[in-house]
């Protein structure tokens, strides 16, 4: 295999599966070079134990947006605590870590529970067929967040919009760049009120809490990050969770009759799907001898969860849904390391609320049309799930 020969390779799909030329990168050169627009040179990491050990290691690799655009050390970036550093990121990740137990949580369940029905009633007051994408997979995780941060109600249609077209990249790099400004401009106005009074939100809790030590625009960073960790990720695996329910239905019965048997279903469907396909960019500190392959300092790592996710290593029939298999080692569709993502509890949560109620309601739901899967997309999903009963 020549460098440079599948340089799109892990952004690629063939419905559910990662394409067939990235299990044999994993195989026959697992530290593969790419070059990329520019010239520059990255390396995809495609193992689980390598992506496993680059992804916790920051000592060595660095994920600070100033290696992207040139810029000095933790600049304002567009990832919120991905694209940052220690001490930095720690700084900022010890005041979001507390809101994200199980047990603060759990005061968010029933308003879930009530944002997942009452989608459920549009759907069912609805003319049939029903995209089950702009129906219910977009809008619930917008709500939740919307919940998480105490956007007031009269504002969440507004909301809404915004994050909708903070994850449309069709209108070009403008129109994106202009949703992120409306985007952080929100957010911004909703922080400077809260200050002034403090709801029973996330960031109300940040500001009675940590107030004197972060700024508004800290503050807004921290929300749009999780915006961006937590929406688009959680609609595509609301989506696609949802569309291999429907084309397995013995599965779809115990999601809708066992109670608890959808933890392990959810957490299998994360690894199958991997819709996070390539983590944040690592970027060498030092020279250094990455499993047997020179990377100069400044070079860039890409790390391939859906390869690593598929490693048979992992243990036998990991390219299928087996909810009662245990598979050896944790799957990394939330990353690993001090970046895995905070809000992990959250998305599990949604789901297994979500899928549940789906099949309950409309146990006879089935596919009615055809479903476009997103090509080269970083977040795998569908376009649209057109959906009768």
């Amino acid at each position: 295999m020549s460098d440079n020969e599948f340089p799109l390779v892990q952004f690629m799909r063939e419905g559910f599966d990662p394409v067939e030329e990235l299990a044999r990168i994993r195989t026959e050169q697992p530290v593969f070079p790419m070059e990329i627009p520019g010239g520059q040179v990255v390396y995809l990491v495609t193992r689980y134990e390598d992506v496993r050990a680059v992804l916790g290691d920051h000592e060595r690799f660095s994920n600070d947006f100033g290696n992207v655009i040139g810029l000095g050390s933790n600049q304002e970036d567009p990832g919120g605590l991905g694209f940052r550093d220690p001490p930095e990121h720690t700084r900022l990740r010890k005041f979001l870590t507390p809101e994200f137990t199980m047990r603060r949580l759990r005061r968010l369940e029933p308003r879930v529970e009530d944002i997942v029905n009452e989608h459920l009633d549009r759907i069912e007051a609805s003319d049939k067929p029903v995209d089950l994408v702009e129906s219910f997979a977009l809008p619930i995780p917008s709500l939740v967040v919307c919940e998480l941060l105490g956007v007031p109600y009269d504002e969440r249609s507004d909301f809404l919009k915004i994050s909708k077209d903070r994850f449309d990249f069709t209108a070009g790099p403008e129109a994106s760049l202009q949703a992120i400004n409306d985007a952080m401009a929100f957010l911004t106005d909703l922080v400077v009120r809260e200050r002034q009074n403090p709801g029973e939100g996330l960031l109300g809790q940040l500001i009675r809490d940590h107030g004197d030590e972060l700024d508004d625009r800290t503050l807004a960073s921290m929300a749009d990050g999780l915006l961006v960790g937590g929406h688009d990720t959680s609609t595509s695996m609301l989506a696609l969770g949802s569309l291999w329910l429907l084309e397995n239905p013995d599965v779809a019965a115990r999601v809708r009759d066992e109670d608890g048997y959808v933890v392990q279903v959810v957490e299998e469907l994360l690894r199958y799907m991997s819709v996070v396909q390539v983590a944040f960019p690592r970027f060498a500190r030092e020279d250094l001898d990455l499993f047997g392959t020179p990377i100069k300092k400044g070079e860039m790592v890409l790390c391939s969860l859906a390869a690593a996710n598929r490693d048979p290593k992992l243990g036998d029939g990991i390219e299928q849904v087996l909810p009662d298999r245990e598979v050896a080692g944790t799957h990394l569709a939330f990353g690993h390391g001090i970046h895995r993502c905070v809000g992990a509890p959250l998305a599990q949560m949604e789901m297994r609320i979500a899928y549940p109620a789906l099949l309950r309601r409309f146990p006879t739901l089935r596919v009615d049309g055809e479903v476009p899967f997103r090509k080269l997309a970083i977040v795998y999903g569908v376009e649209k799930l057109p959906v009768a009963w």
